[in-house]
């Protein structure tokens, strides 16, 4: 990296949406940024996730971008090293590896009030952006739980997004904590291998059958010879969904059916009672996110596996011990615990125009304008930031809208013209947020009886959007500039807000509150 390089925006994260920023700032004619990736490849949590069973939930013509479609799915839900693959095709397709720079570690953005630019250290250096686009994802550092005496655990202990693949698992007994959407993929993919598996289940998840096969040749042959046909294919995957959303938002009692079917789901392979019971939740399905396997009741359903149900209290040496005092002795501990989510580590790396952290910040809860804008942090943009999750369709629709909010706000600064930044007024970030969360109350997310990472530490969900993808895209078409505040350099003038630049067009004011959440 060169010394006291200065580029226009600089992206953190080199996963969909970080690829997805670089491909937008490309077709918007911006060729000055970079991609900072910590890691040796591209890829994000699809390439961290590398675990015997990983695939994805959501279908694969719809997980992917729409200006980049694959005609060449192997499977209607594909798995982790097909979807690493088209996002390396993705990079290359769009010649993004010229501005990517791997193993480049942020360790600390600061943003400088003086030169209205943030200046950001990596692991190989230092350079300047005007823009910083974080796309680290939540779903890029493991959360390990503090478990009493797991520091003198004598086996192998390992996260599911770290797994350890020189470690052969085969005669071993094996331990797996979680029953989350890792663990769910991991449990039959390692039972035929292992001695025994016990399975640390704090909640049990409610798990649908997985419509999954394979797509046919012919199949692919016309969606390479129709590309329209790959579009009508994602356009029916997403309708269903946009479909679906009410139930989860505002009536949560429609979901009885869907319980129903899940309960015989578990029925069908599950004939021993206790277990049965120890597998049902006693929460409304879909407070926590749907599961889809046909393999996971099977395979718990063996001989070699044991459920307990209670989490992992505490480590004796070899022995594990469970909530409810189960104990069992284990070669191997395998974290499925998921991230942190509601307290990203990127947060406490984030110094914003008062000097206070991110983290800091947010401390209290997560809230972003339109899911991109924290106030005291200008010129900053998250993608996939708070309130922008899903918990029935493709995070890679919410991606994309985010793409064009990022690209609108750049299109923002130039008609400004000069050294500028916006900066999100505090009231428009609690307007939005104070919205979003009126409409949270209702949803189950809210209201089903469980306990998620959906939630953060005092029980606000600052993680779901409560409504339709289409909601979204109309709510990130563009940016609004009466919800910023426009930063010039000290002792600099320029046009205020809603003024053009010389030569530049007059911008349209929106009120604030007249733009739906």
């Amino acid at each position: 990296m060169a010394e006291h390089e200065h580029v226009r925006v600089a992206v953190i994260g080199s996963g969909f949406g970080g690829l997805g920023a670089a491909v937008r700032l490309r077709r918007e004619g911006i060729t000055d940024f970079v991609v900072l990736e910590r890691a040796g490849g591209v890829g994000g949590t699809w390439r961290d996730n590398s675990y015997p069973g990983c695939a994805c939930d959501v279908p694969s013509h719809l997980y992917s971008f729409s200006f980049a479609p694959n005609p060449d799915w192997p499977r209607t839900f594909s798995g982790q090293e097909h979807i690493r693959a088209y996002l390396e095709h993705v990079t290359d397709t769009f010649g993004l590896r010229p501005h990517i720079r791997l193993d480049s570690e942020v360790e600390l953005m600061t943003w400088d009030t003086e030169k209205l630019l943030w200046r950001i250290e990596t692991g190989a250096g230092t350079l300047t952006a005007d823009v910083v686009v974080s796309a680290t994802g939540p779903l890029s550092d493991p959360k390990i739980p503090e478990i009493p005496g797991l520091d003198s655990f004598p086996g192998k202990v390992f996260h599911s997004a770290r797994w350890d693949h020189d470690y052969d698992l085969r005669g071993k007994r094996v331990a797996v904590v979680g029953t989350g959407a890792s663990a769910i993929q991991i449990v039959p993919a390692v039972q035929p291998q292992v001695a025994s598996l016990t399975v640390f289940q704090r909640t049990p998840p409610w798990v649908m059958p997985r419509m999954d096969r394979a797509i046919s040749g012919l199949e692919r042959s016309l969606h390479r010879a129709l590309p329209f046909t790959t579009q009508l294919r994602r356009g029916l995957l997403w309708g269903i969904r946009e479909l679906q959303v009410q139930a989860f938002t505002k009536r949560p009692n429609e979901l009885g059916l869907v319980e129903r079917l899940a309960r015989q789901n578990i029925a069908r392979a599950v004939k021993d009672p206790a277990l049965r019971a120890r597998l049902t939740p006693d929460y409304r399905i879909g407070c926590k996110r749907i599961l889809l396997s046909n393999t996971y009741y099977p395979a718990l359903a063996q001989p070699n596996v044991d459920v307990v149900a209670g989490g992992l209290r505490e480590v004796r040496g070899s022995t594990l011990v469970a909530a409810d005092g189960t104990e069992a002795e284990v070669d191997a501990i395998v974290f499925g615990t998921g991230f942190h989510v509601t307290d990203m580590p990127i947060a406490e790396r984030v110094v914003g125009a008062d000097g206070t952290t991110l983290a800091e910040h947010w401390k209290g809860g997560m809230e972003a304008l339109r899911g991109a804008s924290a106030a005291g942090f200008p010129n900053w943009l998250s993608i996939i930031g708070p309130n922008t999750g899903l918990g029935n369709s493709s995070m890679i629709l919410m991606i994309e809208s985010q793409l064009n909010y990022m690209a609108d706000y750049l299109r923002q600064l130039g008609v400004l013209g000069g050294r500028a930044a916006l900066d999100a007024r505090p009231s428009a970030v609690g307007a939005w947020n104070r919205r979003v969360q009126d409409r949270m109350r209702r949803t189950v997310w809210n209201t089903g009886g469980c306990t998620s990472w959906y939630l953060d530490a005092s029980g606000r969900n600052t993680t779901i959007w409560p409504g339709t993808t289409t909601e979204f895209r109309r709510a990130t078409r563009r940016v609004d500039l009466t919800e910023y505040a426009v930063l010039r350099p000290p002792g600099a003038s320029g046009p205020a807000a809603g003024e053009a630049a010389p030569g530049k067009p007059a911008l349209k004011i929106v009120d604030a509150e007249d733009v739906s959440a």
